[in-house]
């Protein structure tokens, strides 16, 4: 089975499909998402669309989803992620809504689980910034292999005897150890890398592999500074930052 995995879309609707048509390429069969289908770009209805109705992705609920439907306090975001999640709030309709507010924190699945953040704390959005944060989600890692986002930013975990990490864009299973793998961002990368980030696991190869997409950032950059939203969101596209 090929699964396709979904970082963080966040409502950029020419990155995601840019990732859909690689993803095709290669053979997916099944979608799943890490969470933020919506936050920072234009398009939050359309992408929450692809990926419920076309899709029928598996979902997990990130941050900004759970801000866009008031399930999370956005008072400690910056006041642009703030501004956005307002904007966010008025642009979903009540049944995007409902399907978003419906979304858990963890899935699990076949034989890996799903979170946005960190299994230990799912609820709190914190990030995995060091071996010892990885090793507190690993310690609550029932399955060999885990798929997150939230930071934007690809890169691989292992818990052997010790935690180590790489930022390799291919990944071959070791069952003597657990594997986490943060999948980046598709619509808003912060590696310095503008091209969206397209993330495939072949169960039957037992390999993830990573491939970077270019998009039109252009057209996605100008529909944001067009719908009212921060112009520094349009920005930072151009950029990876």
């Amino acid at each position: 089975m090929k699964y396709g995995i979904l970082g963080d879309i966040h409502a950029n609707l020419e990155a995601l499909t840019a990732v859909l048509e690689e993803m095709e390429k290669q053979g997916v069969e099944k979608h799943v998402s890490v969470g933020d289908l919506v936050g920072y770009g234009a398009n939050p209805v359309e992408c929450v669309d692809i990926v419920r109705h076309r899709l029928k992705a598996v979902v997990t609920a990130g941050n900004h989803d759970f801000a866009a439907v008031d399930k999370l306090n956005i008072d400690f975001f910056n006041a642009y992620a703030r501004e956005s999640a307002l904007w966010t709030r008025r642009a979903l309709p009540d049944e995007h809504k409902a399907y978003i507010r419906s979304l858990k924190l963890v899935e699990y699945c076949d034989t890996f689980t799903v979170v946005h953040s960190t299994l230990y704390s799912p609820e709190l959005f914190e990030y995995i910034q060091t071996s010892y944060d990885a090793h507190l989600s690993f310690e609550q890692q029932t399955t060999p292999l885990s798929f997150m986002g939230h930071s934007h930013v690809p890169v691989n975990f292992f818990k052997r005897k010790n935690v180590s990490f790489n930022m390799d864009t291919e990944v071959k299973i070791d069952e003597n150890c657990r594997i986490m793998v943060n999948v980046g961002s598709i619509g808003q990368p912060r590696d310095e890398n503008p091209d969206a980030v397209c993330v495939v696991y072949d169960s039957d190869e037992q390999l993830i592999r990573l491939t970077r997409v270019r998009y039109d950032v252009e057209k996605a950059a100008k529909k944001i500074v067009a719908s009212g939203l921060p112009e520094i969101l349009a920005e930072r596209l151009k950029y990876g930052r």
